[in-house]
């Protein structure tokens, strides 16, 4: 039997992406970007000699980082971008089995429609995103904390800012070797093809069973 997103996908481009859940993608991309560019102006001597005006950068900086999480708030109104959020939220046994593939250097990797290996960057980017915005609003708000509470908060702030850059800059890598990928957040499609290699056990939307995220479910059991 074939694999669903093989069956699915008859003729034309599979739907793997709305509106919402691109859009809020884009958004976060972009506040994620700022912040980045920003933070390395304003700690990096070489290119903090370039600021000429190191307040307005400061600012930016500031407020993009308060706004990181604007674009999922807002975005948890979409109800596809809901099911989405269950799918990443849930470890099932396909997501065991790509981990034992990827460590096997197999090329057959059960994956739903997300993969363990997005899970986990979503689930690790979530938590970076919350620790940096409570470490950065100690640091904003002086009168909240003691100083060596903010003197912590400064540590931990700059040295997750690196790992995040890190990891940041490994998942725009993977997105540069997978032109595919892009063009499915891009263009909310992708090709057929591409779907039953890299998601052989995602049922598209037109073939998908009943309730989100129905299919990890499934397999979750």
């Amino acid at each position: 039997m074939r694999p669903p997103a093989e069956r699915a996908a008859q003729a034309g481009r599979v739907p793997r992406f709305g509106r919402a859940e691109r859009w809020v993608h884009r958004a976060t991309s972009g506040l994620m970007l700022v912040c980045l560019v920003t933070a390395a102006f304003l700690y990096y001597p070489p290119l903090s000699e370039l600021v000429g005006r190191r307040r307005l950068v400061t600012a930016v900086h500031e407020w993009c980082g308060l706004l990181l999480p604007a674009p999922l708030l807002l975005g948890l109104a979409s109800r596809a971008l809901r099911a989405d959020l269950t799918r990443l939220n849930r470890f099932t046994p396909l997501d065991r089995a790509w981990l034992r593939a990827v460590r096997r250097r197999s090329y057959r990797r059960p994956a739903g429609k997300f993969n363990a290996g997005q899970k986990l960057y979503a689930a690790w980017t979530a938590g970076a995103v919350l620790v940096m915005l409570g470490t950065g609003l100690l640091m904003w708000f002086t009168h909240l904390a003691p100083l060596v509470w903010r003197t912590g908060a400064t540590f931990v702030h700059d040295w997750l800012a690196v790992a995040v850059a890190v990891v940041v800059g490994g998942h725009i890598w993977m997105a540069v070797r997978d032109p595919e990928a892009r063009r499915g957040m891009r263009t909310g499609s992708v090709d057929p093809l591409w779907a039953a290699r890299e998601h052989p056990d995602w049922e598209p939307p037109d073939h998908r069973p009943p309730g989100p995220g129905a299919q990890d479910a499934r397999h979750s059991r």
